[in-house]
């Protein structure tokens, strides 16, 4: 099993990773919506390897059969490397490669604010809001729980559909059995 998940778990983090640090570096060009879309959609994307990796325990390792629970197990282990190494990525781009984010982000929140026609006290307590979540963003364990919950809830949702779609109680070679010996007392 720990070979399965991690196969899986590394190569859905690595495609995550690659993917942020190949466009995260042109989030002015792209702007945050569209940066956001492309950030989502490139986690569910990863999160692909979380049915394929189920899959292949099931057929690989638990001859041809598994259960909900089990097969649970070995996706929701395989999101979790997959997002132990998208926080990692991110915390180096945070505070090594692109330690400007915050004040980006934040400038781009209040712009919107500004866009939507808000009143001055709106504005100010919105600028306040960013101030103190980039202060409580610029600590490590802080940044690395917010970003893990990224990820995660994707994750999960692909754990559970996986799991549901892949579940085998039997091997495929016992319900032909089954099923011959059923038309034969028939």
């Amino acid at each position: 099993m720990k070979k399965t998940i991690l196969t899986y778990g590394l190569i859905s983090g690595a495609f995550s990773s690659l993917m942020l640090l190949a466009f995260l570096p042109f989030i002015d060009r792209i702007g945050f919506e569209k940066g956001m879309v492309i950030g989502y959609t490139t986690i569910v994307l990863s999160f692909l390897l979380v049915f394929f990796g189920i899959r292949s325990y099931r057929d690989n390792v638990a001859g041809g059969s598994i259960t909900f629970g089990k097969a649970f197990v070995v996706g929701i282990l395989i999101t979790l490397v997959s997002c132990i190494c998208y926080v990692g990525t991110w915390e180096i781009i945070y505070f090594k490669i692109m330690p400007d984010f915050a004040e980006k982000f934040t400038k781009y929140a209040v712009e919107q604010v500004v866009a939507s026609g808000a009143s001055t006290d709106v504005i100010n307590a919105k600028l306040q809001e960013m101030k103190e979540f980039t202060a409580m963003y610029n600590n490590p364990l802080f940044n690395a729980g917010i970003t893990f919950l990224e990820p995660f809830p994707i994750g999960l949702i692909m754990t559970v559909i996986s799991a549901a779609i892949l579940r085998r109680k039997t091997r495929p070679e016992n319900r032909e059995e089954e099923v011959g010996a059923a038309a034969v007392t028939s």
